[in-house]
């Protein structure tokens, strides 16, 4: 189908960006354009206005500075998967990144776009969650900082505010001790999940210090599965703990029910998913 009529404008400036968003009711960022442009030629958006923000370089880039990893929200994933702070740093962003969609969309598909478009079957939200991000909000009023958990309220919708842009992720480095693993089941490469949970463990000796159990597309919007990590954190994991974990994360899955299975199947395959995730982020945080 043809989209719907529409002007474009091109920011030259993450505050130009902000004015012109605030100057077109109604109006929309384009950044990789892989959610949005679907979703306009379907006619299921039809915004009067487009505001492109691929030419501001500013929100492009990762850093390292001190503990934390910068990444600029218009980092694509190709981006993603070639850097080597994150690989040396935070390798769960890297293997996310690779089970994104294909090599043409991984092109100029961004990181800031995935996390706010709001699709509870985009990878990025879920492992933010797990990575206990930060996102740096920027709007008429200045910039704020918003954690990742609290950030997703439902299917397309999020708290990012009135004419505000997301600039930029802040992740912590991940540090000895700490292990991750992103287990996600799709039908073919490229696809959505059917189910994912990304999990990052700290552990303290063999006991569990801290954990985030974050799922995918088995829920409204990313969630995490705090039930669970409550049955893990401040013990030493073992099997028993681990299936009671997955029926926890049974218990706080609400998904749809589409080509891709009912409601009892992805709420299986999700705990399944965890489970794997668990084992994999225990793994490497033993060494």
């Amino acid at each position: 189908m043809i989209p719907a009529e529409f002007e474009y404008h091109k920011a030259t400036s993450i505050q130009d960006a902000i004015n012109q968003l605030g100057a077109h009711e109604d109006s929309k960022l384009l950044a990789g354009g892989h959610s949005l442009l679907p979703m306009m030629k379907l006619r299921f958006a039809e915004p009067p206005t487009l505001i492109d923000i691929n030419g501001i370089e500013e929100l492009r880039g990762i850093r390292l500075e001190g503990d934390t990893i910068c990444i600029g929200a218009m980092t694509t994933e190709n981006e993603l998967i070639e850097s080597e702070i994150l690989q040396q740093h935070c390798p769960l962003l890297v293997e996310a990144a690779r089970l994104v969609a294909d090599p043409q969309v991984r092109n100029r598909g961004t990181i800031g776009g995935d996390v706010v478009h709001g699709d509870p079957g985009n990878d990025h939200p879920a492992v933010m969650l797990a990575l206990d991000a930060t996102l740096v909000l920027q709007g008429p009023g200045g910039e704020r900082q918003q954690p990742a958990n609290g950030f997703f309220l439902g299917t397309y919708w999020n708290d990012l505010q009135e004419h505000e842009i997301l600039v930029e992720l802040r992740v912590p480095v991940i540090r000895q001790g700490v292990g991750h693993g992103y287990s996600k089941l799709k039908r073919k490469t490229g696809d959505y999940a059917v189910a994912g949970s990304p999990v990052v463990v700290e552990l303290d000796g063999d006991v569990c210090r801290d954990i985030r159990i974050a799922l995918t597309n088995v829920a409204p919007m990313a969630i995490r599965a705090e039930a669970a990590e409550n049955v893990l954190r401040g013990k030493v994991i073992d099997d028993a703990l681990i299936e009671q974990a997955a029926a926890e994360v049974i218990a706080a899955c609400d998904p749809a029910e589409d080509l891709r299975g009912d409601i009892q199947y992805k709420s299986h395959m999700a705990a399944e998913m965890a489970r794997r995730s668990i084992r994999a982020a225990l793994q490497q945080a033993r060494g």
